[in-house]
């Protein structure tokens, strides 16, 4: 082959390659293209859920709330029982293991309704009567099992820890509370954050139970919308939306979710 050709192929260029477009950008786009779609044959009606608008938000404003609170709590309450469950003592860990196996596998449901039957309507202190809101129960209904799957997942984490890191923490002179606050929990980290993530996406999707405790959230928002309305293409059209408002705050989640899951895989 003749210099000149060799030259040529060194310097041709390569051929272009396409960026590859994210698939959470597909979906939005996808969703997107979908409402632009039902805007433009069902203008009234897509009117009248703009006039709705502000009522759905709350409600959603609700749902987050709700699902942030309880994942918070089962959290803290969580990150303690599983601790509880490796105690070497059997009065410590018997109890631990018994709270995780009762509320992991208690229907949601049955605990939003509960603590919306244990806790009073209202608290006294002397003279003086605090109402206990009901979103507050179904927060705390969410929390139970919330807590119970993280105690596993923090747990699990604890276990997949090698045993050479608590017998150099040993040789180190440190406490076994010790060892754990310092040199164990930070590594947990990277293990617990994406299914912490993933049971953070599942309360969320689980506080439209709340709805049936009498609290307004997204769910009874739309509910009420459409005893209001009364048309069916309405209230077609709002549970779409309903729909695509979770879909829209609980699909970013889970890709995150699966991106730390990728990434923390083997390290």
């Amino acid at each position: 082959m003749a210099s000149e050709d060799i030259l040529t192929l060194k310097t041709s260029p390569s051929p272009r390659v396409l960026p590859r477009i994210p698939s959470i950008v597909l979906w939005i786009g996808a969703v997107a293209l979908a409402w632009l779609v039902l805007a433009h044959f069902y203008r009234d009606t897509m009117s009248t859920l703009w006039a709705w608008a502000p009522l759905l938000a709350g409600g959603l404003r609700m749902n987050v709330l709700i699902s942030v609170l309880a994942i918070a709590i089962g959290t803290v309450l969580g990150a303690i029982v599983g601790a509880l469950e490796l105690s070497r003592g059997r009065w410590i860990g018997a109890p631990a293991k018994a709270y995780v196996q009762v509320f992991r596998n208690a229907p949601i449901l049955v605990l939003i309704f509960f603590a919306t039957y244990v806790f009073p309507f209202e608290i006294r202190f002397g003279s003086t009567y605090l109402p206990f809101p009901d979103w507050i129960k179904a927060t705390i209904g969410l929390a139970l099992p919330a807590s119970a799957h993280i105690a596993e997942i923090f747990r699990g984490a604890i276990l997949s820890i090698t045993s050479a890191q608590w017998e150099a923490s040993a040789s180190l002179g440190l406490s076994r509370s010790q060892t754990l606050r310092w040199v164990i929990l930070p590594q947990c980290v990277k293990r617990v954050l994406p299914p912490w993530m993933n049971l953070y996406a599942m309360i969320t999707m689980s506080t439209t139970l709340a709805s049936l405790v009498g609290v307004t959230e997204l769910l009874e928002s739309a509910k009420n919308a459409t005893n209001t309305v009364n048309r069916t293409d309405f209230t077609i059209i709002i549970y779409l939306a309903v729909l695509t408002l979770f879909f829209l705050y609980c699909y970013p989640i889970t890709r995150f979710t699966a991106r730390l899951e990728r990434k923390y895989a083997f390290h």
